[in-house]
């Protein structure tokens, strides 16, 4: 990590609201990416986060930093609750961003910061595929975005669990993947569709062939997690590393100064998916988490105990799971219609 000018180490941004509040900051914005960077944590938390600052100082007029304090936390908490309607987990992300910033950042104490109006939770059963929709949505993808689309709905996969998915962590023998530090930091076991075996096998050949080709142009070092990089620095250009769907342009990592293959973008794949749906004429709102959800509530209907689909899908309440057997018990399958009796 260089020190400097908060530009040279993160990504320049063409958002007005966040130049300006780098612009206006420079000093505690170099201090907020050095305390991001030092506990290690993702670069999307880091984009979250700086976001969610920016919000609320826009909130608050850009008034400034040292005068705003806790009684402004909570009201701008209030706002997102009581007039933006905002859901109880985005929330707790501006809360979460705003208590990292006040107490890490400008080492203050956040004791009294919890007074605030709770966003209510709103009970929303999660859109689910029919398995003859789930077909239809998959016959309308092709090439890499189909693969990993059925790789989701196969294996109840995120998003983000796809796209960082790396070599070594595909094992055909078994026929299981190993989903690496998933939601919670916890690693857990997926089934590796047989079906998508061939189609898999052949699309890491070309992955091969794209690293052993930035191997000889002197590049070919993937991003490791942090605690690894320091243990195994080296790993970084081995093919066991790299991400099993890699990105078709380099970039340069802005923290590091490092020419990097990155994973292929999510948004790639969510417009896929999206422009997919509506080619096959489904009028449900489709994304990719959808595939997940269709995953959960298929394996509930062919009668797989509620307590494996927990674990496949690595929640750590079965109340979460729970929402399944709502979606299975809804409409027809729960009660006859009345009018089919006439």
């Amino acid at each position: 990590m260089r020190d400097g000018n908060p530009s040279t180490i993160v990504a320049p941004n063409n958002n007005p609201l966040i130049r300006k509040f780098r612009d206006n900051n420079s000093h505690l914005h170099l201090a907020f990416v050095k305390t991001i960077r030092i506990r290690n944590m993702a670069v999307k938390t880091e984009q979250t986060y700086e976001s969610w600052l920016v919000r609320f100082f826009q909130y608050h007029h850009w008034n400034n930093i040292a005068d705003l304090g806790l009684s402004d936390i909570s009201d701008y908490l209030d706002y997102l609750a009581l007039h933006r309607k905002v859901s109880p987990s985005t929330q707790k992300i501006a809360l979460n961003s705003l208590i990292f910033f006040y107490r890490e950042v400008l080492g203050k104490n956040v004791e009294g910061i919890y007074a605030y109006t709770k966003s209510r939770t709103k009970r929303r059963l999660p859109t689910v595929l029919s398995k003859n929709e789930t077909r239809l949505l998959l016959d309308a993808m092709t090439g890499r975005a189909k693969l990993m689309a059925s790789l989701m709905y196969g294996s109840g996969m995120r998003l983000m669990e796809c796209v960082r998915l790396r070599v070594q962590d595909v094992d055909f023998d078994y026929g299981q993947i190993i989903v690496r530090a998933g939601k919670g930091n916890k690693d857990r076991t997926v089934p590796l569709p047989q079906k998508l075996m061939p189609d898999l096998v052949s699309s890491m050949k070309e992955t091969k062939a794209i690293h052993e080709g930035d191997l000889k142009d002197g590049l070919g070092e993937v991003l490791l997690p942090p605690a690894l990089a320091r243990k195994l620095g080296k790993a970084a250009k081995s093919f066991e590393w790299q991400y099993v769907f890699p990105a078709t342009r380099l970039a340069l990592d802005h923290s590091t100064g490092i020419i990097r293959r990155h994973h292929i973008h999510e948004t790639s794949l969510q417009k896929a998916i999206r422009k997919a749906a509506k080619d096959a004429g489904i009028y449900k709102r489709v994304t990719s988490h959808t595939l997940r959800h269709s995953f959960a509530t298929h394996l509930l209907e062919s009668g797989k105990d509620i307590r494996l689909i927990q674990e496949l899908l690595g929640h750590a309440d079965l109340n979460t799971t729970m929402i399944y057997t709502h979606v299975i018990g809804k409409g027809g399958l729960a009660a006859p219609s009345p009018l089919d009796s006439l």
